[in-house]
């Protein structure tokens, strides 16, 4: 897919106040973690994660994605009334019915001939929404379209810690197989989409590739895709070895064909961001595309793994702190559970 005339004009992410420590975690499972004799610091050594942020209980997605798409209406100066489309594409929503951007779409005061609706894909629901907004404005059918996520981590991680203690016979396996649910933090993020005629910025979306996987569709599965309320109870399994190899090896598949569509070269790529998962599937990630850890921007530290709000969380606060230049070549490295790939160019 190319584009000629869509600009992603501005990124904007809204963070939660509360911060949890990986420590903070393994203390409340100090009970498995001395019968099974686990030492602490393992999470955050196997992860690279030392913190991640949660939103107070009872925070719905569409509360906090509504934030996020206000501050990427606000940062691009654009009239609200030009926003011929609203996405919702976290994988936490509100409720199953209605959409999640109709209660987002109500918030921001947008107009009522807007399209409206929830997209979801995993980790990718923002690339692939940035995608349909896109080739919509390509298409000559609107001239912007906004895309918000609100992904809310707490829930899930605090019921996988109550059902792994509330088991006196869990295993070392069966912990593993929750690793990654631990890693999971909260962030909500707004992408506005302009026609080029309208656009301030310039920040030109040059196009991408999407490649998928699908039949390791259950290397992660989720058993509730609500996003908040006293009645829910996610848990989460993951592979996350297998995981973490196969989507990698499906990310340098995705590569060739990305660098081969847009006619980019590994050395005329000044930035990346790519979907913050760990330290471990950062460097494999990197390792398999050819290409140097002094190009990506890293928020995994502090974030953990936001689900679809990740990398476009990462994109804004790269942006915040300079370190995309006018005329650089950015890379997007989307990639989720199902498995889907899908990486996008951006001209700044």
């Amino acid at each position: 897919m190319l584009f000629s005339n869509v600009c992603v004009e501005a990124v904007a992410c809204h963070l939660p106040e509360t911060v949890v420590t990986s420590e903070d975690l393994e203390n409340r499972m100090g009970p498995l973690y001395d019968r099974l004799k686990l030492p602490v610091g393992r999470l955050e050594l196997m992860s690279g994660i030392r913190e991640r942020r949660f939103w107070e209980p009872g925070t719905m997605p569409s509360e906090v994605g509504a934030v996020a798409g206000e501050k990427a209406i606000e940062k691009s100066g654009i009239d609200r009334d030009r926003i011929g489309c609203l996405i919702s594409a976290s994988v936490c929503r509100d409720f199953l019915e209605p959409a999640t951007a109709s209660v987002v779409h109500n918030k921001l005061r947008l107009p009522g001939s807007s399209q409206v609706f929830d997209i979801s894909n995993a980790c990718l629901g923002v690339l692939n929404g940035m995608v349909h907004i896109a080739n919509m404005i390509e298409l000559g059918h609107i001239e912007a379209g906004l895309v918000v996520a609100g992904e809310n981590g707490g829930p899930l991680v605090c019921n996988t810690i109550e059902t792994l203690l509330s088991n006196p016979s869990v295993s070392r396996k069966e912990i593993k197989s929750s690793f990654a649910s631990l890693t999971i933090g909260s962030a909500a993020v707004g992408v506005l989409l302009t026609h080029k005629n309208i656009s301030r910025t310039g920040h030109r979306l040059v196009g991408g590739v999407s490649c998928a996987a699908t039949q390791f569709n259950d290397l992660c599965r989720g058993n509730d895709d609500s996003g908040g309320g006293s009645s829910w109870s996610p848990l989460m399994e993951t592979d996350a070895e297998t995981l973490m190899k196969e989507g990698c090896r499906l990310a340098g598949e995705t590569w060739r064909a990305f660098k081969s569509d847009l006619k980019w070269k590994n050395e005329e790529i000044d930035r990346v961001f790519c979907h913050q998962v760990g330290t471990m599937h950062r460097k494999l990630l990197y390792e398999t595309i050819g290409l140097s850890l002094e190009k990506d921007f890293s928020t995994l530290e502090f974030l953990g793994n936001t689900g679809a709000a990740s990398l476009p969380a990462t994109l804004a606060l790269g942006e915040e702190k300079g370190v995309m230049q006018s005329g650089n070549k950015a890379a997007l490295l989307g990639i989720g559970s199902g498995l889907n790939c899908l990486m996008l160019g951006i001209e700044w």
